[in-house]
């Protein structure tokens, strides 16, 4: 299974690319997609341009590298309201909170500086409480539990996120290795959701072996809405807390995320946060156009129509898809993945003894065209993602695919 770590780890091999021209790019229906320069506006700043940095079509996905999602209009309008008053900061958090909660149906709910500063937080509720002094002490478990059990197949990139409170994690692989491994240091059971397949131990089984051992259980589903319903899915089914990244499919700000579930660790989390001073997750600061972007980001998304959005999503890819095959030898498919980033995707792939293509170097032309389009590679087929494309951009993407398995051949 692709993972995000895997794929960003294939990004850093990829040479970057310089150089990028300004004005109306024209689309293969004869229309055109605005640039950096024409989106600034009339007399506005191209930010971009002067730095040097070349923006480029998201045909890929919400990978962090490639600065997630694009915000609706809405929440930037929260986030410019939010930047004109004053507010305290911990009363803000508690209404934000409180209306989040019950947009997805948890007893409590917080904004966090991104899914991973949710892992951190929601690990050190579990080892701290209320305790203030356990909270000073962080990340010296002398006088706390010390252990989080994970599934061998759930260990990921992220998980340097739990460690960072200090604790071990213990590996297991079956139900029984997991009723073993539960001893008087166990402080919480950890679930990667992206593997969920690949883990012998299967979610419903999970939160259950964790209630049945008086266990917390933290599920981390940073990528995984839509589906909308994931959102009180795992709640529901007895995880106590629960992690979403912000930015991604409900396309919030980038550096927020959501940590759901018990109010008790919830209230423990927030101690475990800024703006407390002497507290683990000082540096993971929230500032109040970010909880203000991330619950109207929320409302959107729990609110629009996800159907809707599919078929548009297929209507893209299938654009792609058919552009894709009319060149000879190449096939093409329409997939969607079972966990994270749930929507349609489109995977090329070619005979190599027939048709001697790359993947990396169509990736890498694509790359470094004009206009400059990221897609991504898994071995030697391509995966082109159309959720995070503006609309029109399917065309673009399509007619540049088929150009590069042309000429790359």
């Amino acid at each position: 299974m692709w993972s995000r770590r895997r794929f960003l780890e294939s990004l850093a091999a990829t040479p970057a690319v310089a150089g990028f021209r300004h004005g109306l790019k024209t689309a293969p229906d004869g229309g055109a997609t605005p640039s950096a320069a024409a989106l600034a506006g009339k007399g506005g700043r191209d930010y971009f341009r002067e730095l040097g940095v070349r923006p480029f079509i998201n045909a890929a996905g919400t990978y962090t590298a490639m600065t997630a999602s694009l915000m609706p209009p809405e929440v930037m309008d929260a986030i410019n309201y939010a930047s004109k008053y004053y507010v305290m900061l911990d009363e803000l958090h508690d209404r934000v909170g409180e209306r989040i909660a019950k947009l997805v149906r948890a007893e409590a709910a917080m904004v966090t500086s991104g899914a991973a500063s949710a892992l951190t937080l929601g690990t050190a509720a579990v080892l701290t409480g209320t305790d203030r002094q356990k909270i000073g002490d962080l990340p010296n478990l002398a006088t706390m539990k010390s252990e989080v059990i994970i599934q061998k197949a759930h260990r990921f990139g992220y998980d340097r996120a739990i460690r960072n409170c200090g604790v071990r994690l213990v590996e297991v692989e079956t139900r029984d290795d997991l009723e073993r491994a539960v001893n008087d240091k166990t402080a919480m059971m950890l679930f990667y959701n992206n593997n969920n397949k690949e883990g012998r131990i299967q979610d419903h089984e999970f939160a259950e072996l964790g209630i049945k051992h008086g266990v917390p259980t933290l599920n981390d589903a940073a990528a995984d809405v839509p589906p909308l319903e994931n959102l009180w899915k795992y709640t529901a089914m007895g995880f106590d807390l629960v992690a979403f990244s912000g930015g991604k499919g409900i396309r919030g700000p980038q550096s927020a995320g959501l940590l759901l579930g018990k109010k008790p660790l919830i209230a423990a989390a927030r101690m475990n946060g800024s703006p407390n001073g002497n507290a683990i997750g000082r540096g993971m600061k929230v500032n109040k156009e970010e909880m203000v972007g991330m619950l109207v980001a929320l409302e959107l998304f729990v609110s629009k129509d996800h159907a809707r959005d599919e078929r548009e999503y297929q209507g893209r890819a299938d654009e792609i898809r058919r552009s894709a095959v009319a060149v000879p030898g190449v096939k093409a498919e329409i997939f969607v993945p079972e966990v994270a980033n749930h929507v349609p995707h489109v995977r090329v792939t070619w005979d190599p003894a027939l048709k001697p293509l790359k993947a990396a170097g169509v990736v890498r032309a694509m790359q470094e065209g004009e206009p400059s389009i990221a897609i991504r590679s898994e071995g030697e087929s391509l995966v082109i993602g159309v959720w995070m494309m503006q609309p029109g951009e399917q065309k673009i993407v399509a007619r540049r695919l088929r150009q590069e398995l042309e000429k790359q051949a």
